[in-house]
């Protein structure tokens, strides 16, 4: 009589309710994915076989549901695609886990102090810059710097029927030597606000001239350009740009940049004049970070502007059911999984990446409480094997 069928009938149906019993635990595990055992018969010379065995344990990588996360650094994953994480050692381990935040030198993190990679943001204004190599991300604590203003924009309508100017010459302290004016703001070097006021003489019918003056430093050259409109009111002259100087400011570089003034009108209507803009800003200080769908870490600061820090990588393998698990969420690579395809989310087989969202365990707790009903009694059916094996043994033993 032999007891090696139902012997490893337990085995295999106790291991099968480890694996059950571990899907359950990891159910509200961010990121888990669920796995499922392969059985595998055993012949050893013998038609009858000699049992069953558990020839591996597959991972199901299927979507999670996506929910939403409570920091701006939680991130989900659908579709292909692992977060590619790197320890201080340089140790390379993958994760569907997004639930990060920054540790103490901005690096952006896992709960197990596996640092996030990507591309960081270089250059002025930062970008993503073709062939970065990808590293972790960091994201920086400083004060973004101020831009000086080199170029900026006027539009709006003059007005056909303002007089024209006689008194000459011009004279900004003199206000009958000019029809009206407005106010443009604009930045030096080192981020001080300046005040440049734009003058609109007319000189003849369709005919007018456009002063600019920096009043935060008045004793720079003023700017000027002759503008010209048809019949209908358009302007003809081109280029309408009006040149802004200024000197020297509390340290900061003169400035020196033109003032498009195309988008200018002449209507019978009064002077009006849309919102100015100009590039440039003060230096500000950061108010936080958001990530995009596209991955993109993007800093909001003080001053009203946004900066790209850097950019979250994905990587894909041609077998992900050949990774190693490592625990903690994590898997390394293998020769099985084959080598990472790494790039940025939506892009070749990759999947999409959201910010502010997590993906959830993609555990099926119905589907799991069936197994585990399923597996007590395939347990049970062969613990009955052996004890009717035992009864035989017991027969043939009280017939000698």
């Amino acid at each position: 009589m032999g007891f090696s069928q139902g012997l490893s009938g337990l085995n295999a149906s106790s291991q099968a309710l480890d694996v059950v019993g571990n899907n359950i635990a990891n159910s509200q595990t961010v990121g888990f994915k669920s796995g499922s055992v392969a059985f595998a018969d055993v012949f050893a010379g013998s038609q009858v076989g000699m049992g069953v065995q558990v020839a591996g344990v597959n991972q199901n990588f299927s979507d999670g549901v996506l929910g939403a996360g409570s920091s701006a650094l939680d991130m989900g994953i659908q579709g292909n695609g692992f977060f590619r994480m790197v320890t201080e050692a340089g140790r390379v381990f993958y994760s569907r886990n997004g639930q990060f935040e920054t540790d103490q030198n901005g690096y952006i993190v896992n709960n197990q102090g596996m640092r996030l990679t990507g591309y960081m943001a270089t250059g002025t204004p930062p970008s993503i810059q073709q062939g970065s190599p990808v590293g972790a991300i960091q994201i920086p604590t400083g004060q973004m710097p101020a831009r000086a203003s080199d170029a900026g924009s006027v539009s709006g309508n003059l007005d056909s029927g303002s007089e024209v100017v006689q008194k000459t010459p011009f004279d900004p302290k003199d206000g009958d030597t000019y029809s009206y004016s407005t106010q443009v703001n604009a930045y030096d070097s080192l981020g001080n606000e300046h005040a440049i006021n734009v003058y609109y003489v007319k000189t003849a019918d369709n005919k007018w001239s456009a002063y600019s003056i920096d009043s935060t430093a008045p004793s720079a050259t003023p700017g000027q350009v002759n503008l010209e409109f048809d019949t209908s009111g358009k302007l003809v002259t081109n280029p309408a740009d009006l040149n802004v100087q200024g000197v020297s400011y509390q340290g900061g570089a003169a400035l020196n940049f033109d003032l498009d003034l195309s988008g200018l009108s002449q209507q019978a209507s009064e002077n009006t004049m849309d919102s100015p803009s100009t590039t440039g800003y003060p230096p500000g200080l950061m108010n936080g970070y958001s990530v995009g769908d596209n991955g993109q870490i993007v800093a909001s600061y003080s001053n009203g502007q946004q900066q790209l820090l850097g950019q979250v990588v994905l990587s894909s393998f041609t077998n992900p059911g050949g990774l190693q698990s490592a625990g903690n969420n994590c898997w390394s690579e293998t020769p099985e999984s084959g080598q990472p395809a790494v790039g940025i989310a939506d892009t070749g087989n990759l999947g999409s990446l959201q910010g502010s969202m997590l993906e959830a365990s993609n555990v099926d707790l119905s589907k799991e409480m069936v197994n585990m009903i399923v597996f007590q009694r395939n347990y049970q059916s062969n613990s009955q094997t052996i004890k009717t094996q035992s009864e035989l043994l017991q027969t043939l033993v009280n017939l000698g």
